[in-house]
């Protein structure tokens, strides 16, 4: 059977959002039920999710949720790949203030059976999870492109960009009793990128066509895509894509300086499992295998 998926995205801002929706748009495997926006913009990243669904032929729900991050100044209020969104046919409307509604009331419908992904910053999900405290454990699971677990890379970043978008709502997010709790980070992520120029290459598929068209306005300022969400993504139809670990994530948000920083600490009995190493060319012929 499919996997039920719902999809939190900030698309529009990074590419790696919109690589990640035509994955899950053509991936067999994924029944997905709905998806939700967050962060600034929600509306015209509601847009660009209608205008990658018009191309797959899907009548997928979408609803803009948070514009703002919780208690913290809006870090990201535009969405640059919009400037691509004239030349695919998209709906301009969407219903207003009802995201977290809408998730609520798809994951208590299949209790057991949907996996939240979530693949912007956590607003949206903390802001759900604080309206209906037993919705972390109606999930099957909740999949994140979230944090940095290990120090990995030369000169490694220290804060992920959507843990540091809202700091509290990542907080919040990891102390919530969810049954099967993943993050991916960019400590692992980093490892799994394309070339512009093989990017054009390989995105010939119909479904990934407005993707590479999102992708040029993100290569007049950048030379390769991370594949930072559909490395995520994939981690839900492909266990052998990650290695993890279980530990516990202590998710700070209270001093300026460290507000995001994900900090891991293996536990066997942990709650959180984090990726700790991943098969790149496993990922990539799994990912344009979809195709």
């Amino acid at each position: 059977m499919a996997v039920k998926v719902l999809l939190d995205t900030d698309i529009g801002s990074d590419i790696d959002d919109a690589v990640c929706l035509a994955y899950l748009l053509a991936n067999p495997a994924c029944d997905l039920m709905g998806i939700t926006t967050v962060t600034g913009g929600p509306e015209i990243r509601a847009m660009m999710a209608s205008a990658m669904c018009r191309v797959a032929g899907r009548d997928i729900p979408i609803y803009p949720g948070c514009a703002h991050p919780m208690l913290v100044a809006q870090q990201q209020p535009h969405v640059p790949q919009a400037a691509a969104l004239p030349r695919w046919p998209h709906e301009a409307a969407f219903p207003g203030g009802q995201a977290i509604e809408f998730m609520r009331r798809t994951i208590r419908a299949s209790p057991g059976e949907v996996v939240l992904l979530a693949i912007g910053p956590l607003t949206n999900v903390a802001t759900l999870f604080m309206a209906d405290a037993e919705i972390p454990s109606l999930l099957k699971g909740l999949v994140l492109m979230n944090g940095v677990f290990a120090d990995r890379l030369p000169g490694a970043t220290v804060l992920e960009w959507n843990a540091r978008l809202d700091p509290v709502a990542t907080a919040l997010v990891y102390r919530a009793g969810v049954r099967s709790f993943r993050a991916i980070g960019l400590d692992v992520t980093e490892q799994v990128t394309l070339p512009a120029q093989e990017v054009r290459r390989r995105f010939q598929a119909p479904l990934l066509k407005p993707a590479l068209d999102f992708a040029e306005v993100w290569f007049a300022e950048r030379n390769m895509i991370t594949f930072h969400d559909p490395l995520a993504a994939a981690t839900i139809f492909d266990e052998n894509i990650c290695r993890f670990g279980r530990g516990r994530v202590e998710a700070l948000w209270r001093d300026e300086q460290t507000a995001g920083k994900t900090q891991w600490t293996a536990d066997p009995h942990g709650p959180h499992e984090v990726a700790l190493t991943v098969d790149a060319a496993r990922f990539f012929e799994h990912y344009f295998g979809v195709f």
